[in-house]
């Protein structure tokens, strides 16, 4: 499987960018959302990639982070929705705002992302609200702390505890301190989820 491509943008259009890697054009399906945040063409770029292999066809979807690859492999993996429709899915709206979503059961959320009906919202929430708590390390932009943030989040996550009270119960502790370290958030955020 390709798990990466990394080259120069040769041209990009909404939905596909064609990446030249040492004389080989790759064309890489993305999400609109990817679209807006390429870099102009003959820059360089690193999508990670999925290879979607059909009786007919191999495409190659892109992303800029590897979570949204995690989340776009897990939208597949929900019944009915393929890899076109998890793509326009993930154009729609972004991963991070997705994930909160499928969390907190936010089904008209969902439903406002354009060709996704009530009964694949629900599917969704059904499906995935587990799965996205347990196996995704998020990577949202947060304006305050940036990385020991995230980090604290992510390694909360990866105890065992859930993405929404990660999430909360970090913010809470950085709201009062902003300049503290990663070792202390995490030190203090498992005080306060262990009360």
């Amino acid at each position: 499987m390709i798990g990466f491509v990394e080259g120069k943008i040769a041209s990009k259009k909404p939905t596909e960018v064609l990446v030249n890697v040492n004389g080989i054009g790759y064309k890489v399906r993305i999400a609109v959302t990817v679209f807006d945040e390429l870099p102009a063409a003959g820059e360089n770029i690193l999508l990670h990639t999925y290879l979607s292999v059909r009786e007919d066809a191999l495409e190659l979807f892109g992303f800029l982070h590897d979570s949204d690859r995690e989340l776009f492999k897990l939208l597949i993996s929900v019944n009915g929705i393929g890899p076109k429709l998890a793509q326009s899915i993930l154009s729609g709206i972004r991963g991070s705002e997705l994930q909160s979503a499928i969390s907190e059961g936010n089904i008209s959320r969902i439903v406002a992302i354009p060709g996704i009906g009530k009964k694949t919202a629900e599917r969704l929430v059904v499906e995935l609200k587990d799965k996205i708590e347990k196996t995704i390390d998020t990577e949202i932009d947060y304006s305050v702390g940036g990385s020991a943030k995230s980090d604290a989040i992510a390694a909360l996550v990866s105890l065992g505890y859930s993405l929404k009270n990660a999430e909360k119960t970090v913010l809470s502790i950085m709201e009062s301190n902003s300049d503290i370290s990663i070792e202390e958030l995490i030190k203090e955020s498992l005080a306060k989820l262990n009360k």
